[in-house]
């Protein structure tokens, strides 16, 4: 029994039989792979925009009217010492009507930068997790585009 079929003996019951055939043709053949041409350089930044998230939460807060404008200072306090005798406890703030209310409050936070910057005479435009500053530095990888 030669190499090959043994190969391809052993190899059937595992569904290799492709695999075997292959090797034994291509062991002679070496593959290349070509070296990526790459190199940094640095692009000027034309403009940089934050990005904003923006939050909205709701929260209880004590909101009160505001207060009447008084005819005089002395029937203010005579005003007020009424109602905190007839009222027991009863102090200034209740008297301005206050009550709890739903406040909706807005939260800015900038998530990412929009960048657009300029090299080799072209504009380019990305998003980046921090401000880059004036310049950018950049990967620039050539590579030569296949036949169709």
């Amino acid at each position: 029994m030669s190499v090959s079929r043994f190969l391809a003996a052993l190899c059937l019951p595992l569904g290799l039989c492709a695999a075997a055939a292959a090797f034994s043709q291509d062991a002679g053949r070496e593959v290349v792979l070509p070296v990526e041409n790459v190199r940094y350089d640095y692009a000027q930044v034309l403009s940089v925009r934050p990005v904003y998230q923006v939050l909205r939460t709701t929260a209880m807060e004590r909101v009160c009217d505001p207060r009447e404008p008084a005819i005089s200072a002395t029937l203010a306090r005579v005003m007020s010492a009424v109602r905190s005798r007839g009222s027991g406890d009863r102090d200034e703030e209740d008297a301005r009507n206050c009550r709890m209310e739903p406040v909706a409050k807005e939260h800015r936070r900038t998530i990412a930068y929009d960048v657009d910057y300029m090299y080799r005479g072209s504009k380019f435009r990305t998003r980046m997790d921090r401000d880059p500053g004036n310049r950018l530095r950049i990967r620039v990888s050539i590579a030569p585009q296949p036949f169709d």
